[in-house]
């Protein structure tokens, strides 16, 4: 099942919900340039995370581009779109994300909660081809996920690959702007009840319009404490 989302503020305290879509500006005026991605995005990241979840800190430590559009992906060096539903981390990798990037803090760090949260948004055009949709926490079970490892040249992570159940009850936001911006969870130590995964995956729109201009987004990965 694919919806446009209602209006999603129940009165949750932030970011208890699996994800928020924001209206949210930026002022980075060339997300080619990596450069200005760290000085002008990532600050903004933080600070919008910050605000949405209620945490007292952010780390931001990746992003990545994508692109529809084969020729400038090949051109500009960036990723392609994921086609595929999955979890970008697992019970066991969550943690060990927090070990990988700041070793010397990760003891005391994990003995309280934190969350991994990303933000996606396009980069130029509203989003015409493959836009991003996820799914209703409420609609999966644990047992939905099937750790998927992945090996890199310095080590070795896990995601969640998900199963198919008709009971998935999934959102979209058509025609998504650079103006506005998904944040989602994909990790939550917490476990008192509230959503703690994300099953995501870019698809293809059968509404999209004919000549549709290829998708192009950014996602940004943070641990955020509390």
């Amino acid at each position: 099942m694919l919806d446009r989302p209602p209006d999603l503020d129940d009165g949750e305290a932030p970011l208890q919900q699996l994800f928020r879509f924001v209206p949210h500006d930026t002022k980075v005026k060339d997300f080619f340039d990596e450069g200005e991605i760290k000085r002008v995005y990532y600050p903004e990241m933080e600070a919008l995370i910050k605000a949405e979840s209620g945490a007292k800190r952010v780390v931001v430590f990746d992003h990545t581009l994508r692109t529809a559009d084969d020729a400038e992906r090949a051109e500009r060096k960036i990723r392609e779109v994921v086609p595929r539903v999955h979890n970008d981390y697992t019970e066991w990798s969550g943690p060990q994300r927090v070990r990988d990037l700041v070793p010397d803090e990760a003891d005391e760090l994990l003995q309280k909660r934190f969350a991994i949260i990303q933000v996606w948004r396009p980069i130029r055009h509203p989003v015409e081809t493959f836009p991003l949709a996820i799914a209703d926490a409420r609609s999966i079970a644990f047992d939905d996920f099937v750790i998927s490892e992945r090996r890199y040249p310095n080590r070795i992570g896990q995601t969640y690959a998900v199963t198919y159940k008709p009971r998935h009850h999934w959102f979209w936001f058509p025609r998504m702007r650079r103006d506005e911006a998904l944040v989602f969870k994909v990790y939550d130590s917490e476990k008192d009840g509230r959503a703690r995964w994300s099953a995501h995956t870019a698809f293809d729109d059968p509404t999209a319009p004919p000549h549709a201009r290829p998708r192009e987004s950014i996602e940004i990965r943070t641990l955020a404490f509390f």
